[in-house]
């Protein structure tokens, strides 16, 4: 069965997202490009590892961090990375209203968690934690920012992909889109266990 009357009847095969040669490069690309995106987060960790006891006058992480926000947004943001497996699960069924539903619920919990992060950067701000305010300070910034950044692009991008769903239905097309911004809603979600470990937990009770 061609791609072009897989599209027009709605049968799929199983694992519709390497169902092509064009799936398959879509998903090996965006490999390589995760794998790029691990470096970069790689260079922000180390810089913010160096710089993070860097404090001449200001708040410190033991003053600033309050662990119950934060654990509520990893709560949050880890609960969306299983909505999340839940949409690919119910995509390799062919349920697509499941679908959609599942990364509706996944759309809302990273808004929640944007939320929650917009909030935690006033009250930084209010206590004194400004971008400029010292070479940690920096750091942090540029680090959690950079991740939040990354968490508000997911959102815009399963929010495209939902809107593209309704129009053109689960075919061996859409459902690399799919697949892709699952493993790319994953990857931030892992990247904020190693944030909320190194950065708040460390700076909470470490040296």
């Amino acid at each position: 069965m061609s791609a072009a009357h897989q599209e027009v009847s709605g049968a799929l095969p199983p694992h519709a997202e390497t169902a092509t040669l064009e799936g398959k490069n879509k998903v090996m690309g965006f490999w390589l490009f995760l794998g790029g995106e691990c470096v970069l987060f790689g260079t922000l960790f180390a810089s913010f590892i160096a710089l993070r006891n860097q404090v001449p006058d200001g708040p410190t992480a033991q003053h600033l961090f309050q662990l119950n926000t934060v654990a509520l947004s990893t709560f949050i943001l880890l609960t969306s990375s299983l909505t999340s497996v839940f949409a690919i699960m119910a995509m390799h069924r062919q349920k697509f209203q499941q679908l959609q539903a599942w990364m509706a619920v996944t759309i809302l919990f990273g808004l929640a968690f944007l939320g929650l992060e917009i909030y935690e950067f006033t009250e930084y701000v209010h206590e004194g934690h400004t971008f400029t305010k010292s070479a940690f300070a920096t750091s942090f910034y540029t680090l959690v920012g950079f991740h939040g950044a990354h968490v508000a692009f997911g959102v815009l991008w399963i929010g495209l992909l939902i809107i593209q769903g309704f129009k053109k239905g689960l075919t061996v097309v859409t459902a690399p889109k799919y697949y892709v911004a699952s493993l790319y809603w994953h990857f931030i979600d892992v990247v904020w266990v190693f944030i909320f470990t190194v950065v708040y937990l460390m700076g909470k009770v470490g040296p």
